[in-house]
């Protein structure tokens, strides 16, 4: 049976053994921060043998990257897209429709209420296209769309290469 002694002692031991590990962690880490924080230097350094190299992505051109787009991916990556995105002509979602959206005027679907945050004047070419897809929101600051964007630049490819094939 489960008297209120019984009761009493369990929650003492349960507290005592909280109480433990609670010493045990404040003491682990004085031991492991003894010192301070800024004044340590470190105790012994390896040398490889080799200096630091900053290794450079060699950079491939937007035109060699589109000859070797795959439009399989390319719909593949249109999938994140396809949340708020349509490719039918006139369809808009969320986002405006982007049958044939490269070539075609930044923001210039008909009854789509657009953020402004987009220069109405210039045209979706491929490298504009790249450059948005990379970081919608540092392309064009206040943008409504939520979009963090896609860092490998084949994807970007990719994509365009996909949504260029969708209206023939």
């Amino acid at each position: 049976m489960l008297d209120t002694m019984t009761f009493t002692k369990t929650l003492g031991a349960f507290c005592g053994a909280l109480l433990i590990f609670l010493l045990a962690k404040w003491g682990a880490e004085e031991l492991y921060h003894m010192g301070g924080h800024g004044d340590v230097q470190q105790a012994y350094v390896i040398d490889t043998g080799a200096e630091e190299e900053v290794e450079v992505a060699e950079e491939v051109s937007l035109d060699e990257l589109l000859a070797s787009a795959d439009l399989g991916r390319g719909a593949r990556q249109f999938n994140k897209c396809a949340a708020c995105h349509k490719v039918e002509d006139g369809a808009n979602g969320t986002g405006p429709h982007l049958y044939g959206v490269v070539g075609r005027d930044k923001a210039s679907v008909d009854g789509f209420g657009y953020s402004g945050a987009l220069d109405a004047a210039e045209a979706w070419t491929p490298e504009n296209l790249f450059a948005f897809l990379e970081n919608p929101r540092g392309y064009a600051p206040g943008t409504s769309m939520a979009f963090a964007g896609l860092r490998d630049a084949q994807d970007r490819a990719d994509l365009i290469a996909y949504l260029d094939s969708v209206d023939n």
